[in-house]
């Protein structure tokens, strides 16, 4: 198991020598107020070697730092067996409920105003709750206490970021970003947060690396590396600079222990900067997309293909009909450079394309069977990251993995006796079916049921039901609620077994 682990909360502000940054006004310089901008400001030189005291610099960041909580709706299983590969099948005789209950779930984190009007910068995983989750309320409480509410402005999933608007006509302190390219390892920095629910947390450090890939994939792995603690409840808040600007977003840690151990990753303001602004207007993210699943060059490959260490990605496979496919990508080619720009382990290929433009033709240099080659690829959209994730999922029809609970129906579950998950084009490559194939895979079978005594087992295939496709869960539930509508004990099925022709089954309804 991998242990980044996401926290939900950092915030740091730094002072180096004790000086100050202050307003000819008297209002302090990290928290602005809108009347300042336009205001000169006086800047004192910092002595050289480390802060003799953050204090100045803290209670001068301190009021633009803000707790975030949310209210949500949860749906939660009554079934005893719950987390089990039998969830929402077998316990009907054991006194296990039918129908999910809904119970009360909050989260917490932290934020940083960076406007007068109030809109705030914040982790998208602090506000957005899971699949069986629904958002109902946001809660921001300013240091002295005040609380306000707030509507969810815009969220990424991809960048992990969110910005929220505070719901009052009143003038708020703000921050604002920085230039994080020119942050150098060995800098100060400070956190300001609300980890573990307490409030107005400071913690200090030093960066050790500014584009850190944490290993992790997708398509925003270049993080801001330090050593300020960063705890649970950390989460979304800044990452300050000597000089008071934001230059980061505190975002995950690594933890053999869920608890800070000194490395704590946050994103670079370069990249959130024009996100959240992106955000904040309500424009839809567009990124660029290959279509091709990679690995690392391997000190090994990097000696045998003759390539400088760190340097390149190996094109594991090419997705039919990708951008990749049309530019004429191969599995075994070695991409060395994208647009001109070197792709190493700070700067991998799915970064370079993220941040280009679906629709821009770009070349990719390639390493193929010891020449280099160069293609032009009119990149395509990137999905989202919720259908990035049902491409790479993977089943095997002969283990006995559980249901992922968010996945778990239990009308399907009370009524078949099975539970199934939709075939993705890439599991039909996998199962050996067309692409295009439409269905469920069968992921669990209840053997007491009439689908078990009839030989349904994991890994077959739901073609229809009642002659109707059955593409998703919900399309399978509607035929069943269908068929009880009118009255019918049974459910006709097309099921296709690996190896073997489709062949229709009349699966019993079970009664209440």
């Amino acid at each position: 198991m991998n242990n980044v682990r996401y926290v939900y909360g950092l915030t740091s502000a730094l002072l180096v020598g004790g000086a100050a940054v202050s307003l000819m006004t008297g209002q302090p310089a990290g928290a602005q107020v809108a009347q300042n901008e336009t205001e000169a400001m006086q800047r004192i030189v910092p002595r050289a070697g480390a802060p003799a005291s953050f204090a100045d610099l803290t209670e001068q960041l301190q009021p633009a730092v803000v707790n975030i909580a949310t209210r949500q709706r949860i749906e939660v299983s009554r079934n005893p067996f719950a987390g089990t590969p039998f969830e929402g099948l077998f316990n009907r005789r054991r006194g296990g409920g039918s129908r999910p209950q809904t119970r009360e779930a909050q989260s917490l984190g932290s934020g940083f105003i960076i406007s007068a009007d109030g809109f705030i910068v914040t982790n998208n995983h602090v506000v957005t709750p899971n699949n069986r989750a629904t958002l109902e309320e946001i809660t921001v409480t300013m240091p002295d206490g005040t609380e306000y509410e707030a509507e969810l402005v815009g969220a990424d999933a991809a960048s992990d970021l969110a910005v929220l608007k505070i719901q009052s006509d009143k003038v708020f302190p703000f921050v604002k970003f920085g230039d994080s390219s020119k942050a150098r390892p060995g800098d100060w920095v400070v956190a300001i947060g609300n980890p573990f629910g307490l409030k107005g947390t400071v913690t200090s450090g030093i960066i050790s690396a500014v584009y850190r890939n944490t290993g992790q994939g997708g398509a925003y792995d270049r993080f801001i590396q330090t050593d300020a603690s960063i705890n649970r409840g950390n989460s979304g808040g800044p990452l300050f600079d000597m000089r008071g600007n934001v230059i980061g977003i505190n975002n995950a840690i690594f933890s053999p222990s869920g608890g800070s151990v000194g490395i704590g990753f946050a994103i670079p303001a370069e990249i959130a900067a024009p996100i959240v602004a992106q955000l904040k207007s309500g424009e839809e993210i567009e990124r660029g997309f290959l279509g091709v699943s990679l690995g690392p060059v391997t000190d090994d490959m990097a000696d045998s293909l003759g390539l400088p260490a760190n340097r390149g990605e190996i094109v594991q496979s090419v997705e039919p009909d990708s951008a990749a496919d049309a530019a004429g990508l191969e599995a075994g080619d070695i991409i060395t450079a994208i647009n001109g720009e070197d792709v190493t382990s700070e700067q991998t290929v799915i970064f370079l394309i993220a941040n280009l433009q679906p629709g821009e033709t770009v070349p990719v240099e390639v390493l193929r069977n010891g020449e280099t080659v160069t293609v032009n690829a009119t990149l395509g959209k990137r999905p989202t990251e919720a259908e990035l994730r049902e491409r790479a999922q993977t089943f095997d029809p002969d283990s006995e993995e559980p249901m992922d609970p968010d996945q778990v129906d239990d009308v399907v579950a009370e009524k078949l006796g099975l539970q199934a998950i939709p075939l993705t084009p890439s599991l039909a490559e996998r199962m050996r079916m067309e692409r295009d194939t439409k269905g469920l895979i069968i992921a669990v079978v209840d053997p007491n049921s009439d689908a078990g005594r009839k030989g349904l087992r994991r890994g077959d295939i739901i073609l229809s039901a009642n002659y109707k496709q059955v593409p998703t869960v919900e399309a399978l539930r509607a035929q069943i609620e269908a068929a009880e509508a009118e009255g019918r004990e049974a459910l006709f099925l097309r099921v296709k077994r690996r190896g073997t022709p489709a062949r229709f089954i009349a699966i019993r309804l079970r009664s209440e």
